[in-house]
């Protein structure tokens, strides 16, 4: 190869040139494993429902696709209607591992961007996630404090969800309520966590790398009543390239799937004994 001459920190001749390029996707061109001793079919298959397709192409097949040319396909959802049981910790025949609420906060005027909380369950066991209630507060013109009116119809969207720990992004305006959240927890009763979560990566990256591989695999599930909100809108609407009008409870649901969960365990298990306590002393 010829010698590399720097030029004002540019290199004059492309860098390997004269190098031939040798690329082995893990699967060849008829399906076969590349390395059947160290991937065979079954791990394969593991490893694609684990990262989703589009990391899948890039990382195993050598095969990069642009972010830019994804989008969310709300037709990849499972819908389903069951609640969640805390007795069983089970959405229908799926047992829940964890939960996570995630709140995303803005100014919650009409006309201006979405205040969004999110509530998820996730079945770790088969890698799925669960997107059971959203809700889009919405703060009326005549509230004079609407943070704190906020903050109220928040606790009462986790006191009804039966958890007691919630996310709170804190970029932006969140940065203001950490102190109006515990203040008002506390007029409540406590008994509720709170966790800030401050984000640096772009929003929308957040939004592709949470939810697309789940999308791409079919291990998204979300209850019927989110088809009520605006959430499968967004999801229509959303582009990778940034410049969405709405996307604020797809980012509230990235938050819920990527902040750490809180565990869930059933109540009780196996049989229930009841003592008789109908006899005379």
């Amino acid at each position: 190869m010829s010698n590399i001459v720097y030029e004002k920190n540019v290199f004059s001749t492309p860098f390997l040139c004269g190098y031939a390029e040798l690329k082995i996707p893990i699967l060849d061109s008829n399906g076969n494993s590349a390395w059947p001793a160290v991937f065979p079919p079954e791990k394969i298959a593991q490893i694609r429902d684990t990262v989703g397709e589009r990391h899948f192409s890039a990382q195993m097949m050598l095969d990069y696709v642009s972010p830019e040319k994804i989008r969310l396909d709300p037709g990849t959802i499972h819908f389903y209607e069951d609640e969640f049981d805390p007795h069983t910790a089970r959405i229908g025949d799926n047992l829940m591992s964890g939960a996570a609420i995630y709140w995303d906060p803005s100014g919650g005027r009409r006309g201006a961007d979405n205040s969004v909380c999110a509530l998820i369950y996730r079945d770790d066991k088969n890698r799925r996630i669960f997107i059971h209630d959203i809700t889009y507060v919405v703060v009326p013109d005549e509230i004079d404090y609407p943070l704190a009116y906020q903050c109220d119809r928040i606790i009462e969207f986790v006191r009804h969800s039966n958890m007691h720990q919630i996310a709170l992004e804190t970029n932006g305006l969140g940065a203001a309520l950490p102190e109006i959240m515990r203040d008002i927890i506390n007029r409540h009763g406590g008994g509720i966590n709170l966790r800030p979560i401050t984000n640096s990566r772009r929003k929308e990256d957040r939004i592709l790398d949470a939810l697309e591989p789940l999308m791409s695999t079919g291990r998204l599930f979300a209850h019927r009543r989110i088809t009520q909100t605006p959430f499968i809108t967004e999801m229509l609407a959303w582009s990778p390239l940034g410049g969405c009008e709405h996307d604020d409870g797809l980012d509230a649901v990235a938050g819920a799937i990527t902040c750490p969960p809180v565990p869930v365990h059933p109540t009780f298990g196996g049989a229930r004994y009841m003592a008789n306590t109908d006899f005379k002393i």
